[in-house]
């Protein structure tokens, strides 16, 4: 019972402060601070400059060179591949063809870089696997996110064949996330060194990313717009939260994963939504009420279901 109230303590504590950021973006909306057209430049100012930067951040500091566990890194990214199918086959169950994208994006992406290496380190007093976690599924969460809000956007309604095609294919490339991501990763492998102010200076804009996008998110919340969409966000939650544990942790304890990497395995797989989702489904050009909703129910839910996982795997001495 002690381990469940810890777990449960811990669980609290990285989920909540989510949500109180999203309060007050609520607070500040109904304050007047923020209104509509404010708040869609904070998104636009989010997706160009802070979301690319955070990612170089955390990609250019990974070491991918001294990767020594090739077999765990290939798994993240089978079963985020996997994740990512599961979620679109399951979106055509959606009649509304709009919401699609929002759907799968919410389904399968995790605040793995947000909670993975905290949520490892706390337990294990390193993250050397939730590190090598976030390599293998952090570039294919935001690439897979590009081209399927690209495809199922609003904007692209009436293009078909070669015209869509194309036009998917420009704003992957020209994605600032991609480049971001792209940059952080060559940054990486050819080792190069930044200078402190560089350093200081991208810190302190990547740490600005997560706070300010929930603060954002909250600001563009309207209840009234999750109105007739429960049933679908409660199957995301299902789907986000219990249905991919319940499928790959199975798979991961037979192929031997224990400890660090168990859990690592478990924040890929079961923690929220990341509010990530929702900036970049705004600046596709889809409503992001859909995004909204989830990040707010899978960042309360995850509480729960991440400290009841841990207490199964805890209780089966798998970790």
């Amino acid at each position: 019972m002690k381990d469940f109230t810890d777990n449960l303590i811990f669980s609290l504590n990285a989920s909540l402060p989510i949500f109180v950021m999203m309060l007050l973006g609520g607070f500040v909306r109904k304050a007047d601070l923020l209104d509509d057209h404010a708040t869609a430049r904070v998104n636009r100012f989010v997706f160009r400059v802070l979301l690319p930067v955070l990612l170089f951040m955390d990609l250019s500091r990974a070491d991918f060179r001294s990767v020594r566990d090739g077999g765990f890194v290939m798994f993240c990214i089978a079963a985020t591949l996997c994740c990512v199918g599961i979620a679109a086959l399951l979106s055509l169950f959606n009649k509304d063809r709009s919401e699609r994208g929002e759907i799968i994006q919410a389904s399968y992406r995790s605040s793995a870089a947000v909670l993975g290496i905290a949520f490892v380190n706390n337990i294990y007093g390193h993250a050397t696997m939730a590190a090598l976690m976030i390599v293998g599924t952090v570039p294919i969460y935001n690439i897979a996110a590009v081209m399927l809000l690209a495809l199922t956007s609003p904007e692209n309604k009436g293009r078909r064949g070669k015209e869509l095609f194309l036009g998917v294919i420009h704003d992957t490339v020209t994605n600032p996330i991609i480049i971001g991501i792209a940059a952080g990763i060559i940054w990486s492998l050819l080792r190069i060194p930044q200078p402190v102010i560089m350093e200081r200076s991208i810190s302190y804009l990547g740490n600005m990313a997560t706070p300010l996008s929930l603060i954002a998110l909250g600001a563009s919340f309207r209840f009234s717009d999750t109105k007739g969409r429960l049933s679908t966000v409660l199957g995301i939650a299902f789907v986000k939260l219990i249905l991919f544990c319940a499928i790959f942790l199975p798979i991961a304890v037979m192929l031997g994963f224990r400890e660090e990497k168990l859990v690592a395995v478990l924040v890929m797989l079961g923690s929220a939504t990341t509010s990530s989702c929702f900036i970049m489904a705004k600046n596709f050009g889809h409503k992001g009420a859909v995004t909204a909703f989830s990040v707010m129910l899978t960042t309360l839910g995850s509480s729960l279901t991440l400290t009841v996982w841990l207490f199964i795997l805890r209780s089966l001495k798998y970790i």
